[in-house]
């Protein structure tokens, strides 16, 4: 197997891993800050690329188009927030769980009366059509490499705004004790609905960038909701460098195991059953990776908000 092909499965694994956080990265945020179960995450990620498509086709600039899908998530993100998710905070988790379960039929059903039950598609900029030759001739996709370079400017953001910032450090004491900073007079209602609408626009910014790469299609956030829930499990909830790992050793672990284990499988069945068996052990593999971690460290990676 030639290093090339091994350099490609590992920037493969980073693009995925980046999109993971964008996802991961809200989500473990809004359960830190307000203890929320939500699982209509996905569907921001949903809203996100619909929106892109929709603004792109329209424009015909896929630059406008990713700049609707952090709007337009950000806003669903605020409405859900006033609307629903306020009166939920103070309710046990099954409430939460059933209400924000209903949230993904309504956007679900909502997107299909919107655009249709047929998937759209996004083209990729003019500007990022091309493939960069890599050291040993690999040819790789730029706009894959502008993914991942998105998603560390995007974490080196998150840093920055947490640890340097006055939103941050009401963030990390909202984690901490959100009785107290109200004592103070900070507004938790505000930065409730804050947190949430960031939570939701880095969603959407992963479903648009997804979405030149995919299809764009009602349902296209829940299979990502799952992954993105194992991560922050991995990583620890509420700490966003946990998100950030948890996703990059996804990401890897998952392209590895999809791209090596139907040839590991050859090794032992037949060639017309290795595909087959090995894509079946590659999908329960990462679970069986945050069993791992969880039974040496039970509260993730980095148990600490951060």
């Amino acid at each position: 197997m030639s290093p090339a092909l091994l350099v490609e499965q590992l920037l493969n694994g980073l693009q995925l891993g980046v999109m993971l956080f964008l996802m991961s990265a809200g989500l473990t945020l809004i359960f830190g800050v307000m203890g929320l179960i939500n699982l209509a995450h996905g569907s921001f990620y949903m809203v996100g690329a619909f929106a892109c498509a929709a603004i792109a086709a329209a424009t015909g600039s896929f630059w406008a188009g990713l700049a609707a899908s952090l709007a337009g998530a950000a806003a669903a993100g605020v409405l859900v927030e006033v609307a629903i998710i306020r009166r939920l905070y103070d309710r046990d988790h099954l409430d939460q769980v059933l209400a924000t379960f209903a949230l993904i039929l309504i956007f679900s059903e909502g997107t299909r009366w919107l655009f249709g039950s047929f998937p759209l598609y996004l083209d990729i900029p003019p500007l990022l059509q091309w493939a960069a030759t890599l050291p040993g001739g690999l040819q790789y996709p730029v706009y894959r490499l502008a993914v991942i370079g998105l998603g560390v400017a995007v974490a080196l953001g998150l840093f920055l705004l947490i640890s340097r910032t006055r939103l941050g450090m009401r963030i990390r004491a909202g984690e901490n004790d959100r009785e107290m900073i109200a004592a103070l007079g900070v507004d938790i209602r505000r930065l409730n609905t804050i947190v949430f609408a960031l939570g939701a626009a880095l969603a959407g910014l992963a479903g648009a960038t997804v979405g030149a790469l995919q299809s764009v299609q009602v349902g296209m956030g829940e299979p990502v909701l799952i992954l993105a829930f194992v991560v922050i499990v991995i990583g620890g909830i509420g700490s966003v460098r946990g998100a950030l790992l948890g996703a990059l050793l996804v990401g890897l672990v998952d392209t590895a195991g999809r791209f090596f284990l139907p040839r590991i499988a050859g090794l032992f069945v037949p060639p017309a059953e290795a595909g087959l068996v090995g894509s079946g052990i590659a999908s329960m593999l990462i679970y069986v990776v945050m069993a791992l971690i969880l039974a040496l460290r039970p509260k993730g990676l980095f148990a600490s908000h951060a």
